[in-house]
């Protein structure tokens, strides 16, 4: 089973404060692993949502144009997306689309939490 096909994981992560979450992504964001990240997104009202994608290897274009949406999303009601930990492959393919001039992008979950 390559890369592409493995699952994606999601674990909701304690946070310091109410008005924040945090999901642990773990495993590729491609077009057959996007429902359930979708769902669970959508689901949430924090005023920061925090993807931590330091177990993230890979992300296809949907899955790079669904991280836009939930930040479009979320700027539209007021709320913050920020991604902590991403890793090398995955920076690359968000700078190669210039897509890191809009996401706030983060070391670690506390320097995301720290800029809400």
């Amino acid at each position: 089973m390559g890369m592409r096909d493995d699952a994606l994981t999601i674990e909701t992560l304690p946070t310091s404060r109410a008005d924040i979450s945090v999901l642990r992504l773990s495993g590729p964001i491609t077009l057959s692993s996007l429902f359930p990240l979708k769902d669970t997104v959508g689901a949430l009202t924090s005023h920061l949502t925090i993807l931590e994608m330091s177990q993230v290897p890979y992300v296809d274009s949907a899955g790079l144009g669904t991280i836009l949406m939930f930040h479009v999303s979320a700027e539209k009601n007021g709320r913050k997306l920020a991604l902590a930990g991403v890793t090398e492959r995955v920076l690359s393919l968000i700078r190669m689309t210039r897509v890191d001039t809009v996401l706030g992008l983060f070391p670690s979950v506390e320097a995301a939490e720290q800029s809400a």
